[in-house]
Parts: C-alpha cells; structure tokens; sequence
C-alpha cells in the first residue's frame, strides 16, 4: 500500500537561474527535494506544509472530474506522457483533495499498476463505467481516444445533470416563497388588524374571519407542523437511501407530474443513449453497455426497461425489437436504433439520438423557466392580494354603511 503524501512548500531557482516557489506532493523529504531536482529546480527551502488548526476538507465534486478527465484528454492528445500528464493537473488543481486524490493515482502508475487499476481503489470518484472504459482503452492502446470520449460523456451528463437540477429549482421555488410570504402575512401581519377590528362591534365578513382563522392556528401550532415536516422530510429521505422499492416507487410516481415527467423521461434517453454510445463505440460489448447504460439511466422505469433489453438481446433478439416491446422508448428512437442496426452504426445513431434528447431537455426546461418567472408573480400576488382583500373588506363595509 502506498505511503499517504504530503505537501511540501519550496523555494529557490531554476536552470535558469530564476526565482521559484510552490508546493509539490511527495511520502518524504528526501523524495520531495529529489522530484524537484528531476524538474531542474535548485532549491534552497523544502518544508512539510504546516496543517492549520482547523482544516475544512474540500469535497470532490462530479464537476471536478469532469475537469480532470478533460485535461487528462487534453493532454494525451497533445503527446503529453500519461505519468506527466497526472502529475501535472494534480499539481495545478486549485482543490486540496484533487491534488491529493490525483497524487496517490500518479505513485500507483509510477509502480507499475495500470491506470485503470489505480482509479478503482477510488470507486467513490470513478465508476465501474469510467474504469471500464479506460481500460479499455489501456487494452487497445488507444488512451487518448477513449479518454476524450470519456471526457465528452461526463461534460454532457454535467450538463445534463445541471438542466434538471434547474428544472426541478423553479416549481420549489415557487411553492417555498409563497409559503415563506404566507407565513409571515400571517404571524406578524393579519394580528395587528385584528386588534384593530377587536373594536369595530360588528360581524366581521365571512373572508376576513376564515383569515383570521388560519393566523390563530398558524400562530398557536405553526412551529409544531414546522417540525413535523421537517422530521416528515428526515424520516423520508432516510427512508429513500436505504428502501429499494420506494426509490422505485417515487421514480415512478415522478414521472406522471406535468412537465417535469416528460424533461426527466427526455433525459432518461439523453443518458441511456449517451452511455451506450460511448461504451459501444469503445469497444465494450453491447451486453456490457446494456448494463452500464442501465446503472446511469437515472430513473428505475428505464432502468428495468434496459436490464429487459440487455435480457432479450442476450437471446439473440434485435435491440429495437426488444425496445419496442419494452413500451417506454418513443418511436423514433426504435426506429433511428433499427436504421443504425441494419446500416451497421448504431453507436453513430444512439450519438445523435443522445445530441437530440439534451437538445429537448434544454429548450423544454428553458420554456419551464420562462413560464415559471411570471407565475412566481402570479402565485404571490394572489396569496397577498388575498390576504390584503380579506382586511380591508371591513373597512370597506364600514365605510358604505357610514
């Protein structure tokens, strides 16, 4: 097993004879000042990092493999050895935890392991799919094209990720500011009419009363349906991460609701054909892509579907056959798999099925998003147009009687 690195900080000259300082990744001392000397660089201060008192560990994010995995692309194609290219994105990256992560991938290619290897003591990072594909690549000898496929597939599943994220914010957004603005209507607003309307001895109208009403209950019992959703919130999304079956369940139900159903079924397909896509054209066998494709679908309904198709193309039936009979993918999509089966480029025809699906997701949660900004209004200016109807129709009467 590896020895943990360090980070050390340095200060000196280049052949050059030009100022340099920095930090640079190594197990010791020793091995710091020799990975210096092996870059030219005579240095005169080599001293472990201290670690501050509190430390806040970065998080590795999605986006920031993504990242990597672009630059890894980058600089294969530009002729940049594999060990070279490593260890530079892991000494430029602006995240401690990347410069780390990708320090104890680079010692482990330096030993000898395949790379592929060394991704997969970080399963939390790279996927089965990812390590899959890489070596792949490493068994065909061509890395460089199947880590800028690798890189293509990520920055689209990012940006796909990214639309859907958007497109569920704006429904939640509309339901969490009208609450927010009821809340406060009620507690700290329709009170301070009703002591006004304490003295005007006269029946108050049937609106004004059931306001009224409800800004009692919200004041006397607000803040314990507050913790009963919030723990109602707890208990579910604990119950979500270990049940199986309500996963698949709420998967299901999402898809029914208006718009939001079919932006997520949209980007079902965008996924399943993205990652077949990839994997076929990599090399993998379809059998294999099925199952990757299956794992990213995102979504339990396709994901059953794909796991029947990978059944049904294992007994030698036609992939859009067995599509079709799933009764989840569109007709075109069978169609534009059994052009790509009978003309021999299904990897070509699932790329551009994959490039017509984001393009929906995209104008689909666009037209979300501009429909949504004016029902935002809408929605809060009925609650407060309400709200303020309902006390000032006293006034109102008291007014037409005087």
């Amino acid at each position: 097993m590896a020895k943990a690195l360090e980070i050390y900080t340095y200060s000196g000259a280049d052949r050059k004879g030009a100022s340099r300082s920095g930090e640079i990744s190594a197990s010791n001392l020793t091995e710091a000042k020799s990975l210096l000397r092996r870059k030219g660089i005579s240095a005169t201060k080599v001293r472990k990092q201290a670690k501050p008192l509190f430390t806040k560990k970065e998080k590795i994010k999605a986006a920031d493999i993504c990242v990597v995995s672009r630059q890894i692309a980058t600089m294969l194609g530009a002729g940049v050895t594999l060990i070279q290219s490593l260890e530079m994105i892991g000494q430029g990256h602006a995240n401690g935890s990347v410069r780390k992560l990708m320090a104890e991938i680079t010692e482990e290619v330096k030993a000898g392991n395949p790379l592929s290897s060394a991704l997969r003591k970080h399963p939390l990072y790279f996927d089965d799919l990812y390590c899959d594909l890489v070596e792949t690549g490493e068994q065909s000898g061509a890395l460089e094209t199947i880590y800028d496929r690798i890189a293509l597939y990520k920055e689209k599943a990012e940006a796909l990720k990214s639309k859907i994220k958007k497109a569920m914010f704006y429904p939640i957004a509309v339901l969490v500011v009208a609450f927010i603005v009821t809340t406060i209507l009620l507690v700290f607003v329709v009170p301070q009419f009703e002591e006004i309307f304490a003295g005007f001895g006269a029946e108050l109208p049937a609106f004004t009363q059931m306001v009224l009403a409800l800004s009692n209950f919200v004041q006397n019992y607000g803040v314990f349906i507050l913790a009963g959703m919030i723990g109602a919130g707890i208990a579910f999304v604990r119950a979500h991460r270990k049940s199986q079956k309500l996963r698949d369940t709420v998967d299901k139900n999402i898809l029914r609701i208006p718009v939001i159903g079919e932006i997520l079924k949209k980007a079902s397909i965008a996924r399943f054909a993205r990652t077949l896509s990839t994997t076929f054209a990599a090399g993998v066998p379809l059998i294999g892509a099925l199952d990757s494709a299956a794992g990213a679908s995102g979504n339990a309904v396709f994901r059953d579907a794909i796991l029947f198709i990978r059944k049904e193309v294992a007994g030698g039936t036609q992939m859009n056959t067995a599509m079709r009979a799933t009764g989840v993918f569109p007709d075109m999509v069978t169609q534009m798999i059994a052009i790509g089966e009978e003309s021999g480029a299904v990897d070509d025809m699932l790329a551009k099925i994959a490039t017509i699906y984001e393009a929906e997701v995209d104008d689909m949660v666009d037209g979300l998003t501009s429909l949504l900004e004016p029902l935002i209004m809408a929605v809060l200016g009925v609650v407060i147009g309400g709200l303020i109807i309902a006390m000032y129709l006293p006034i109102f009467q008291m007014g037409a009687i005087v």
